[in-house]
C-alpha cells in the first residue's frame, strides 16, 4: 500500500475550468454563425473575453497541478511539506498541531521527524476540497507510511477544539489564505493559543501585504509578548523554490513563520 496525498489542485477543478473554456468557446462560435448585428457583436465578445479568461486560469491551474502532483517530477508540494516539518521539535511524550491537515501529509512528515512525540492532524475537510481529503485518507496514508504516532481530528482553524497550551508544536501550510473573510493574524493568534510555552511553530502560506497586512509589525508585538526567535523567511529564495517559479505559479508572498513561544 502505498500513500495517497492527492493532489493541492483537484483533478476535477482542472478539469472543470477545461470544459466550461469548451462550452464559452462553442457560443462565441454559435453567436459568429447565428446571429445578425448588434447582438451578434455583444454575444461574441462577451463569449469571447470569459473564453479567454476561464483558459487563463485553467492553463495555470494545470500548471499548479503539475508542480504539486507527488508523481510527478518536480513534486514541489513534497519539497514543501518536508522542509516545512524540519522546523516542528516535540520534546519527549510531546504534542504537535498540524492545521488544516488535508490528506495528512505535513502532520505525517511532522510525526515521522518526532518519533518522541505524537502529532496531531485537524481540519474540517470541506469546502472546495470535500470528497477529495478526508479523515480517513489521513489515517491510509499513515498506516502505508508505517507512522503510528499521529491522530487525526475535526477542527476548525477559525476557532480551534482544544484547550490553551495544549501542544508543544504547531503547524500549518497553505491553509490561511483560503479562509476567506477573516483576518490572517487573527488566525495566527488562535493557532498559538493552543501552543505552550516555550513551543515551536512553522507557518507556512502566502503571506503577501494585502492577505495578512504588515508581517513585519506582527512579528515585532510578538516578540514584545515574549515569543522567542520568531523568523519571517521568504520561501521563493531557493529555500523552497525559486522567485522565478512562485511568480509563474502565483505562489509569490510564499512566507515561513517561525519561532518559539
Amino acid at each position: 500500500m502505498k500513500a495517497n496525498y492527492k493532489n493541492w489542485v483537484p483533478g476535477s477543478m482542472v478539469i472543470g475550468l477545461f470544459a466550461l473554456a469548451a462550452v464559452t468557446a462553442v457560443l462565441f462560435v454559435l453567436a459568429g454563425l447565428c446571429l445578425d448585428g448588434k447582438l451578434r457583436i455583444i454575444l461574441m465578445m462577451k463569449s469571447g473575453i470569459i473564453t479567454l479568461i476561464l483558459l487563463d486560469v485553467a492553463i495555470w491551474m494545470f500548471m499548479l497541478y503539475r508542480a504539486f502532483d507527488y508523481n510527478g517530477k518536480r513534486q514541489l508540494a513534497k519539497e514543501i511539506i518536508e522542509k516545512t516539518a524540519e522546523y516542528v521539535k516535540l520534546p519527549e511524550k510531546g504534542k504537535g498541531l498540524d492545521v488544516g491537515c488535508g490528506s495528512g501529509a505535513l502532520t505525517i512528515a511532522c510525526a515521522k521527524n518526532n518519533l518522541q512525540g505524537t502529532m496531531f492532524g485537524c481540519d474540517i475537510w470541506s469546502g472546495s476540497y470535500k470528497g477529495v481529503f478526508s479523515k480517513k485518507l489521513c489515517e491510509d496514508n499513515a498506516r502505508a507510511e508505517g507512522v503510528d504516532n499521529v491522530c487525526f481530528v475535526e477542527g476548525n482553524a477559525v476557532k480551534l477544539p482544544f484547550e490553551d497550551e495544549s501542544f508543544d508544536a504547531v503547524t500549518s501550510n497553505y491553509v490561511y489564505h483560503n479562509i476567506a473573510g477573516k483576518n490572517k493574524q487573527e488566525l495566527l493568534l488562535e493557532t498559538f493559543r493552543v501552543l505552550k510555552k516555550g513551543g515551536t511553530f512553522a507557518i507556512h502560506d502566502l503571506m503577501s501585504k494585502y492577505r495578512y497586512g504588515d508581517m513585519n509589525e506582527f512579528v515585532r508585538k510578538l516578540k514584545e509578548e515574549g515569543y522567542e526567535e520568531v523568523e519571517l523567511i521568504d520561501t521563493t529564495d531557493g529555500s523552497f523554490m525559486s522567485h522565478k517559479e512562485s511568480v509563474f505559479l502565483g505562489l509569490n508572498g510564499s512566507t515561513l513563520l517561525c519561532g518559539r513561544k
